[in-house]
């Protein structure tokens, strides 16, 4: 297979993940999209790396997951949080923490 139709699917789940961020309202849907964008990022990197020859976009794509796997656990949290004061998980009642 053409390491390229990687990058073509890359750019394909970044472009879905971030229609997602734009046009969704619900927390969780959010962050499911910004997980997606993350794991296209990472391919990107995983095929340049395997284009190059070398194993540095592969060690950049390990921190990014173990950076993403922070970012799940402080994102649920914010999120749990908003929901258990507002009982929705709506995008839109995040401003209304600052009362």
């Amino acid at each position: 297979m053409n390491p390229y139709n990687y990058l073509y699917l890359s750019a394909l789940l970044f472009t879905i993940g971030a229609i997602g961020v734009v046009v969704r309202r619900n927390a969780i849907v959010v962050f499911m999209c910004i997980e997606l964008m993350l794991n296209a990022a990472n391919l990107t990197l995983v095929t340049f790396s395997r284009i190059n020859g070398t194993l540095d976009g592969q060690v950049v794509a390990f921190f990014t997951m173990v950076v993403a796997a922070c970012e799940v656990v402080v994102g649920l949290a914010i999120i749990v949080a908003i929901y258990r004061s507002r009982r929705s998980a709506s995008v839109d009642d995040a401003s209304l923490l600052k009362r």
